[in-house]
């Protein structure tokens, strides 16, 4: 399975979680490269583009990406 095309210029991997080990590890297998519909940030990446992604918006916060998705104009 590839990887997201969102992953190199993610923000939240590549400037606020280290990747290298722990939880940044596990959150960018589960989500970048096993399952980016799974993803919160990809959800709002995919609807509305990059500029609408939340700096703060963790990938597992789904309901929060349906909120921000549903609010949009």
């Amino acid at each position: 399975m590839a990887q997201c095309e969102c992953l190199p210029r993610c923000p939240f991997f590549n400037d606020q979680m280290p990747d290298s080990s722990g939880l940044g590890a596990i959150y960018k297998r589960k989500y970048c490269v096993e399952g980016r519909a799974d993803c919160a940030r990809h959800v709002v990446f995919k609807r509305l583009g990059a500029a609408a992604v939340p700096i703060d918006l963790y990938p597992n916060m789904m309901e929060q990406a349906r909120r921000i998705v549903a609010s949009a104009p």
